[in-house]
């Protein structure tokens, strides 16, 4: 039962404690292009026992391996050697990324077995609406798309090494830092491909404070002193940047971004294949991430519909990967979320209640806001609600498709809409920072676009006939709503702009690029 399930769930903290203490005893190697595993495993199991291991591509063939004990890394090391330098010279510094080629080529092809390699990537949408196609119900569709996308277990791995391995640098000044990845690395909403957030983190201050009241005397270490600490970050930043790009091996266009809202590194971790953004220790960023992280949990559904409208929305450019007026990715899932709490009975709870059911241990106060909320889940009663996916994706798009924007907030705490503090065309209340619109960025004709695109979508379930599409061979369901709505159905779309004022009717038609936008214009003109 769902009861027994979640006595059994691992709170963020803990998942976040063995993956980092995983990555520890993890290497990355570039294979030689002929590979015999066995080979491979029987010399690096010479060094001491291994745990896991996997192989990817990313221009050549790498074996991740995770061994069960740090001390074989050292080990390991010892017996590799520095790069001759015949055209050019090499920065001594010794990571965890080897390249092993084979001293003697291999005479037999016996020798060769075909690797199997984990995907790094997603399949094109194309290929996805194929799959989904043959499913049975929009319910299963949507779990294929969830499966498709989300992060693999060895992608998981990867990335917690990949800040691991940044924090070696990071030791190299502060010996007690941590790198750990934050935001879509870990909050159970990463689809693969996603970026890796790492931050940089000076406090593992629990340890340190039972210590400090024993003895007669206040004692403190004697630090370089800044005006702020937004200098201090920007400082840290700035040489850790230097050093990546001087003498990281595999981090390519390093750019130091300081004078961002939030100061980061932004570089191309060539290893792993991953883009990266470095920043230091931001406390609402990463509950941000762990309450997505128990939403997630805590019930199969808000997975499945979160990643189905993120995929719907990048497939009719609502969304886009570059910042601009667009509604982002963490709005998006802010309002399914909010869509989920709403349901009667509802499917997920309120922050308000997840803070009522919190101990001490949970307090988090964080720049004077309130940030407390439980963590364990076996306190979380499981939701009575058994709405299937398909009623809550039609829905879904009928909620939002009718919502009254101009007059009402979204607001999680609460579970509530809630009148706009302000005008802004969306206004989604950040969760923690309680003044704060996470979606101040989108503008009034991406606001139109979206409630069109929805309007269209509920139609368009509304109106469909499975059985005879599937005869007819057609894609039906959700693989109906990832083909954008320009290429067959724009008469239609005259409908869902009643009521939609003019000035956003003109980039909308720029957006759809629609063949036939006269006749749509002197429509809605009507």
């Amino acid at each position: 039962t769902d009861a027994e399930v979640n006595t059994r769930k691992k709170t963020f903290a803990e998942v976040q404690t063995e993956r980092l203490e995983q990555a520890e005893r993890t290497v990355l190697i570039k294979c030689p292009s002929k590979l015999s595993e066995k080979k491979l495993l029987k010399y690096l199991s010479s060094h001491g026992n291994i745990k896991s291991h996997f192989f990817f591509e990313n221009r050549g063939i790498h074996a991740l391996i995770e061994f069960s004990e740090k001390s074989s890394i050292a080990s390991l090391q010892d017996a590799i050697g520095i790069p001759s330098a015949a055209e050019h010279h090499v920065v001594p510094f010794k990571s965890r990324l080897f390249t092993f080629t084979l001293k003697s080529p291999v005479s037999q092809a016996a020798e060769e077995t075909q690797v199997h390699l984990s995907p790094q990537s997603h399949i094109p949408v194309e290929e996805l609406i194929q799959k989904l196609c043959h499913a049975d119900s929009i319910s299963s569709q949507m779990y294929i798309l969830l499966n498709e996308y989300q992060l693999t277990e060895e992608n998981i791995k990867l990335r917690f090494l990949a800040c691991s391995l940044v924090r070696d640098f990071a030791r190299a000044y502060f010996p007690d830092s941590t790198v750990k990845p934050f935001g879509s690395s870990v909050n159970t909403f990463g689809k693969l491909g996603c970026d890796v957030d790492m931050f940089l983190d000076f406090h593992d201050t629990q340890k340190r404070t039972t210590k400090m009241k024993k003895g007669p005397f206040e004692m403190e270490y004697q630090m370089k002193r800044l005006p702020s600490e937004r200098l201090a970050t920007q400082k840290i930043l700035s040489v850790i940047g230097d050093c990546l790009d001087n003498f990281g091996p595999g981090c390519v266009s390093v750019q130091k971004i300081l004078n961002a809202r939030c100061p980061l590194v932004k570089f191309s971790h060539q290893p792993t294949g991953f883009q990266c953004d470095l920043s230091v220790s931001n406390s609402i960023a990463i509950r941000s991430s762990e309450l997505l992280y128990i939403y997630g949990c805590l019930d199969s559904r808000v997975r499945a519909l979160v990643f189905t409208v993120r995929c719907w929305a990048r497939v009719h450019g609502l969304t886009n990967s570059i910042p601009g007026t667009w509604i982002t990715n963490f709005s998006l899932t802010m309002m399914v979320m909010f869509f989920l709490q709403k349901r009667s009975p509802p499917i997920i709870p309120t922050l308000d209640q997840l803070k009522e059911l919190s101990d001490e241990k949970d307090k988090h106060i964080i720049g004077g806001y309130d940030c407390s909320f439980v963590s364990d889940f076996s306190k979380i009663k499981p939701s009575k609600n058994r709405e299937t996916l398909d009623v809550l994706l039609g829905d879904f798009f009928e909620y939002f498709g009718n919502f009254d924007f101009r007059r009402n907030s979204i607001n999680l705490r609460k579970g509530k809409e809630v009148n706009k503090p302000e005008s802004s065309p969306l206004y989604i209340w950040n969760p923690f920072e309680q003044d704060l619109n996470i979606s101040k960025n989108v503008n009034q004709p991406q606001l139109d676009k979206f409630v069109a695109m929805a309007r269209e979508s509920a139609w368009i379930l509304q109106k469909e006939d499975k059985t005879q599409q599937m005869i007819n061979k057609e894609p039906w369901g959700l693989a109906a709503l990832l083909i954008p709505f320009g290429k067959s159905n724009s008469s239609r779309m005259r409908n869902r702009m009643k009521g939609i004022g003019s000035e956003t009717i003109r980039s909308l038609l720029d957006s759809l690029k629609l063949s036939n936008a006269n006749s749509l214009q002197k429509a809605v003109g009507k």
